[in-house]
């Protein structure tokens, strides 16, 4: 029986271990173990997300929680450590660039346990964001690099990586919304906060470039007031940002009452939040993972960023990278909201079946290292 650790710690890890979580458990002979670290550990940011994508109960909760990058790293390795101890796997895959990858993956290959990377090779080539770091370091040392647009395949030849390392099978985050698009398509979250489809911009704000500096935070919320007289203005409030405009002295009440022309709403669970953004005329937006969902579903997306890891959904998507200059930004806004969009189209391998391509190549891995091979 071979054994398989899935890890997931943030928000975004949750979309794509569901898809490795399903093909590995049709898979005969094949033991799959789900270890949440807990890095993102309130229901709205964690438990929802299980339930949204049919994950079962994680087997193990690590429950690091919050700290800073040094404590929750640390933390993590320690509590996975013991795991390991416990279950002894033939192979450990961590997805994204979060704290909770670089954590777990420096413990399992520290073991000389088989270790993938999901997403491997993308770069902003930004060593100020944290995830670059990340990313960086996990792809370093990780066995297997799976990679989900070319230009990561490019990055890791560049930086030496081995051609027999490096596989691109496409973007697993796909896969949760081809999944789930039934789901997606009953999602009653429109109604219930009366809004029209195609009526509305949807934003989501949280990376530290943008919410860390109370004079950047603050020019960003008036903006987005100004943009809620052109389009209404959809806010599902990422709790470090709204723990920013707290701390900061932004707010003198209340976030709404301070911002009444936005609809600021809590943090949606993924079919709720995949509904709204399904619906929306345009996104603006700081995450990585918004840009690839905007691009397969054909949505103008602003993304508020100097630079993006994923070049793909600029290049062939619908993603316009606007930069930190809020002028530019307007621009851009107002050519999405006059018809003058960009024809993108979905990349290559974009298909929904990334994850059995994954489970594929580890299987044969397996097969080529003399251990019996379990049926797909």
């Amino acid at each position: 029986m071979q054994k398989i650790i899935l890890v997931a710690g943030a928000r975004p890890n949750f979309v794509k271990i569901a898809p490795l979580w399903r093909a590995f458990s049709n898979s005969n002979g094949v033991e799959v173990v789900l270890v949440h670290t807990g890095q993102h550990y309130d229901d709205v940011m964690s438990r929802v997300f299980f339930d949204d994508l049919g994950l079962p109960e994680p087997s193990y909760n690590l429950n690091a929680g919050g700290g800073n990058q040094a404590k929750q790293t640390a933390d993590i390795m320690t509590r996975f450590d013991e795991v390991l101890d416990k279950l002894l796997p033939d192979d450990v895959i961590v997805v994204g660039d979060v704290n909770s990858t670089l954590a777990c993956s420096l413990v399992s290959v520290k073991r000389g346990i088989r270790t993938s990377h999901i997403e491997a090779g993308l770069r902003s080539f930004d060593r100020s964001m944290p995830e670059e770091i990340n990313r960086l370091a996990t792809d370093a040392i990780a066995d297997l690099l799976f990679v989900s647009e070319k230009s990561g395949m490019k990055n890791l030849r560049n930086e030496g990586v081995s051609e027999d390392k490096i596989h691109f099978v496409g973007n697993v985050m796909i896969d949760s919304l081809v999944f789930a698009a039934d789901a997606i398509e009953g999602s009653k979250v429109a109604k219930r906060l009366h809004l029209d489809s195609q009526s509305y911009a949807l934003v989501t704000i949280h990376r530290p470039s943008n919410v860390d500096d109370p004079g950047r935070l603050r020019h960003l919320m008036e903006w987005l007031q100004q943009l809620s007289q052109k389009v209404p203005v959809v806010f599902p409030m990422h709790p470090r940002t709204r723990k920013s405009l707290a701390v900061t002295g932004i707010i003198a009440d209340s976030i709404e009452g301070d911002f009444p022309d936005l609809k600021i709403v809590p943090p949606q669970g993924y079919i709720d939040f995949q509904n709204l953004l399904k619906n929306a005329r345009l996104v603006v937006t700081d995450s990585g993972g918004l840009q690839e969902e905007t691009t397969w579903l054909g949505i103008p997306c602003v993304t508020l960023r100097k630079n993006t890891e994923r070049p793909v959904t600029v290049e062939q998507g619908t993603n316009f990278l606007a930069g930190m200059k809020l002028e530019k930004a307007a621009e851009i806004v107002d050519s999405c909201l006059a018809g003058t969009i960009k024809n993108g189209r979905i990349p290559q391998l974009w298909d929904g079946h990334t994850a059995e391509r994954i489970a594929k190549v580890i299987l044969w891995k397996t097969e080529v290292d003399g251990i019996r091979t379990p049926d797909l």
